[in-house]
């Protein structure tokens, strides 16, 4: 029986082998010419899509299409800022149908999408600051209805809450949520976002996301679970402008979270092609320069990691996810040189190795064989979607993780290829 292989078959809990059996109105299709061809990864790859925004609602700049195709060729799945100062600045008057648009224009295009996030103590409106306790809860509640029921059509997983660790001491800022959350504690402010977003959506996906990974996390994880409040998803942050940490020591962090049985995004994650910060820097927002330049040394570092890094988080058993954070340098986070692309759009090393390995090692391309006396192919691949082609039409085929034995296919020119949700 002829076969059809991806080319890095080292990662076998990631990989289908299955037999097709192509048919066209219930014949089999014996030894006739089929292209197969993924078009899906089952796995996210995922990025913060924040530079696109304005191009899906139709004003952006020269360029925006040219960063919109690399992006696409790369990612599945985009996550959307609700930030809610920047959201809702003016009470009653939040800036629901620009991310709509991009909602509705991301889906369109075939990505999955997370929102991010419903509860943070940081981006607060200034509005929300000095309203007594009980109205800060109330304005809470709504907004989270709110938003989770109106995107519902588009948008199925979101950080319910956002780095909770630190969220009843925070004093960089002033604002509503840690007093909020110094009232109430941690964990009825998850129950708090994550009760209102299954009543607007009880097919929601939720996720709580921390960059605190230390022992902190894991209590309230065990906190969150000891109370019966459900979260779906463990969400974990890896921004590393102070270098890469390397194999050895992002396996050992994801087995800690691995063992509460949940899956593992790896929600915020991300490398600079320039001088990396300082190591005494405790908090990364300390670090302020005007100017934070890629280097021959940094971008030639950052494609080396950023392959040997994804690598990894795939090969872990426990994740189903991991988002790039950012895509393009111009709009990044304390404005380090993080993105896969120039500020001018031109893709860096990064994303070359990148793609040479989620559309290269990890993809099967367009690939005609002929199938046998039965009508059978076999298809050893990642888990996604393909679409499968003969003379007699085409057929879009999820195949999932590990599965085997014959999957019957039935071929037909109706058939075209389909997009799937964050989260597969």
């Amino acid at each position: 029986m002829n076969r059809i292989q991806v080319s890095d078959t080292s990662i076998p809990h990631r990989l289908a082998d299955v037999e097709l059996q192509i048919a066209a109105d219930g014949v089999p299709q014996a030894e006739v010419e089929v292209t197969i061809e993924q078009t899906k990864h089952e796995f996210i790859f995922g990025n913060a899509a924040f530079c696109l925004i304005d191009h899906a609602n139709g004003i952006g700049k020269p360029g925006d299409q040219a960063l919109a195709d690399l992006w696409f060729d790369l990612f599945n799945a985009a996550t959307l800022p609700f930030y809610w100062g920047e959201f809702e600045p003016e009470r009653g008057k939040p800036h629901t149908g620009r991310l709509l648009n991009a909602a509705k224009w991301f889906t369109d295009n075939g990505a999955g999408l997370k929102g991010h996030p419903l509860t943070w103590h940081t981006v607060q409106p200034t509005w929300l600051t000095n309203l007594p306790l009980p109205e800060i809860e109330s304005a809470l509640r709504h907004r989270i209805r709110r938003e989770v029921s109106n995107f519902a059509p588009y948008i199925n997983t979101w950080d319910a809450l956002n780095e909770a660790v630190i969220a009843p001491v925070f004093t960089a800022e002033e604002n509503g949520i840690t007093k909020l959350t110094l009232a109430k504690g941690r964990l009825e402010m998850i129950r708090l976002s994550v009760l209102e977003a299954k009543a607007a959506n009880p097919n929601a996906q939720l996720l709580i996301n921390d960059f605190d990974l230390s022992s902190a996390y894991e209590i309230l994880i065990e906190g969150i679970l000891e109370a019966g409040i459900q979260i779906d998803v463990l969400g974990l942050q890896t921004h590393m402008h102070q270098g890469y940490w390397g194999e050895e020591k992002m396996t050992a962090m994801i087995d800690r979270f691995a063992r509460y049985g949940l899956p593992c995004h790896l929600t915020e994650n991300s490398l600079v092609s320039g001088h990396l910060m300082p190591a005494e820097i405790v908090d990364l927002n300390d670090y302020q320069i005007p100017v934070w330049p890629s280097t021959e040394e940094g971008l030639a570092r950052q494609a080396d990691e950023a392959a040997r890094h994804f690598r990894n988080v795939v090969s872990h058993p426990a994740t189903a996810s991991i988002t790039y954070w950012d895509f393009a340098d111009g709009q990044t986070w304390l404005g380090a040189p993080t993105g896969l692309v120039f500020e001018d759009g031109t893709p860096k090393p990064s994303y070359k190795a990148l793609h040479a390995l989620i559309k290269g090692e990890w993809w099967v391309p367009a690939t005609t064989v002929s199938t046998d006396g039965e009508g059978k192919v076999r298809l050893h691949g990642f888990a996604g979607d393909y679409q499968v082609s003969t003379a007699a039409g085409s057929a879009n085929v999820t195949v999932t993780r590990s599965e085997t034995g014959v999957r019957p296919v039935e071929v037909s020119t109706q058939s075209g290829v389909q997009a799937s949700r964050f989260g597969g």
